[in-house]
């Protein structure tokens, strides 16, 4: 039985691409898909441009990392993949 996975991409075969505290910027709008409780599904949770910081990494269907980034304005936390952010304190 073969794993349906969103890419053929697995994160999880290396270490982490952002680190705890590191400040990151949103590449994307991203959309509420149901995951964030108070909001209705398909509301804007975070715009592009956007600023937080990695607070926690895990892992999604053993396949990405999910880094669960605080933003600070919006006064609360989103999980994200790697591809939806780039870091503001390394160069990727």
């Amino acid at each position: 039985m073969k794993i349906a996975r969103d890419s053929d991409i697995v994160e999880l075969n290396g270490p982490p691409h952002f680190e705890y505290g590191e400040k990151v910027r949103c590449k994307i709008n991203v959309r509420n898909d149901g995951t964030f409780p108070g909001r209705e599904v398909g509301e804007i949770l975070v715009k592009k441009g956007d600023i937080g910081y990695v607070v926690n990494i895990g892992t999604f269907l053993q396949q990405f990392y999910i880094y669960s980034v605080d933003y600070i304005s919006h006064g609360y936390r989103v999980g994200m993949k790697k591809r939806e952010l780039e870091s503001l304190d390394y160069i990727d």
